[in-house]
């Protein structure tokens, strides 16, 4: 029986499995196993012993961890005592020196690690797909829009190029942000690793380097808090560009505008009742997935505060939001991908609506040209803005109500007029900029 929409509905199965249970288990045992092969390298253990270790963490049973948990109350314990019953004489030295966070913190360092490589693949996918639009659609002029009302002209290029850029932001926070939470550590109860001796810090450096993750500098029970917050707000970052992208997407395929709109199946049926409906389904499930990512971006700021040297307050929620908001980033990111692949892009609406305002959009580019005149700023300013009050209150195109305006007149012939209300020339170093953006 599933509970969370999660296991079944939203969510990639090969994301999943770095969260389901044999998969963390299979990585405490990694840890284990690492701890072991240390102790025997600094002359802990006998070398043999290791390798006992190392071969009975493959025939752990998650159900035998269980039926042992039940009995004892504990999780690390019942893995502990499941792999010393398979290590014979050796089991004597499974767990030695560590505390239950050594290996719980250092398996989820472990998780995210296999959890990045999906990241960073859905990123630079994404970022592909939204160069191939920059570039396809770099002159495809439209209205520009800036408190949801139309303000000058601007290209879906740019449109494009802007959101690219911002991907782009992300994989390099990405790439920062990895040396700091990739971190295990062997700190034993308190962080002063009193319990593996004074080879303490070497211990911890063998297994770190075994498993290929950095080591915590300084610690106490648990790796601190902050790491994890940074990334589970990174994702969220991630999240709300996706919800930005989405949003813009929804807006521009309101009927009312309908320039672009999700790809639309033969069969698929956008509404139980209204038969025509064409809803914008894969941008709204978008927009709203991101608000639990940002949710759980919010849950991990808590767990920085824990008391002393540790309490358990954290466990509980990060077996929630850690998982949570790494499967569901994934999934917000492929659903991008899917809807940003398969955009329709309607040539018409696009125009129609560049000439929606009847020219007015263009009054920037009419005072540009008469200052270029000689006209003063402030001046011809408030002589276009009369013009297209004018306009827009009598309903009457831009162009004609210029035309009568002797004022505006004397400083351009016709053809300049013409010119300047022309929205494709009036798109400044959009092409320009979204040629930076493909060569970065």
């Amino acid at each position: 029986m599933t509970i969370h929409p999660m296991e079944s509905r939203y969510g990639r199965d090969a994301v999943r499995s770095i969260f389901d249970e044999e998969k963390r288990l299979e990585l405490m045992l990694e840890v284990e196993a690492a701890l072991a092969r240390a102790h025997a390298k600094v002359g802990n253990i006998p070398e043999k012993d290791a390798v006992a270790i190392s071969k009975a963490m493959k025939g752990v049973k998650i159900e035998r961890v269980k039926e042992i948990e039940a009995e004892i109350n504990h999780d690390v314990m019942a893995l502990v005592k499941a792999l010393a019953e398979l290590s014979g004489d050796s089991g004597s030295y499974v767990h030695l020196g560590a505390t239950s966070n050594d290996i719980t913190d250092t398996a989820l360092a472990l998780q995210l690690k296999e959890f990045v490589e999906f990241l960073s693949e859905d990123l630079v996918n994404l970022k592909g797909v939204l160069l191939n639009l920059a570039k396809k659609h770099k002159a495809t002029v439209c209205v520009g829009r800036t408190h949801a009302q139309h303000s000058i002209p601007t290209t879906y290029g740019l449109k494009f190029a802007i959101f690219a850029s911002e991907v782009q932001r992300h994989m390099d926070r990405l790439d920062e942000t990895k040396p700091r939470i990739l971190v295990g550590k062997m700190s034993g109860a308190v962080g002063t690793q009193a319990s593996f001796g004074k080879k303490g810090i070497e211990i911890q450096e063998l297994v770190m380097n075994d498993l290929g993750i950095n080591a915590a500098m300084v610690s106490n029970q648990v790796i601190q808090r902050d790491r994890h917050a940074e990334f589970l707000l990174l994702l969220a970052l991630v999240a709300q560009s996706m919800n930005k992208i989405a949003t813009e997407i929804r807006n521009l395929q309101r009927t009312e505008i309908a320039e672009v709109s999700e790809g639309f199946g033969k069969k698929q049926v956008g509404s139980s009742t209204m038969p025509h409906k064409r809803n914008p389904i894969i941008a709204e499930r978008i927009c709203g997935l991101t608000r639990v990512i940002k949710a759980d971006a919010m849950a991990s700021l808590d767990n920085i505060p824990l008391w002393h040297e540790r309490d358990l307050t954290n466990s509980s929620c990060e077996r929630v939001i850690i998982p949570e908001a790494c499967v569901l980033t994934d999934y917000v990111l492929n659903l991008s991908i899917n809807l940003l692949e398969n955009l329709v892009f309607d040539k018409d609406n696009i125009e129609k609506n560049l000439n929606l305002s009847q020219g007015r959009i263009m009054a920037e580019s009419l005072m540009i040209k008469m200052v270029e005149k000689g006209v003063g700023r402030q001046e011809a300013h408030e002589m276009l803005r009369k013009d297209a009050m004018k306009s827009h209150e009598a309903g009457i195109p831009f162009k004609d109500v210029l035309l009568n305006d002797k004022k505006v007149m004397k400083h351009l012939s016709e053809k300049e007029l013409t010119s300047a209300l022309d929205p494709k020339n009036y798109t400044g170093t959009a092409k320009e900029q979204v040629d930076r953006i493909l060569k970065e």
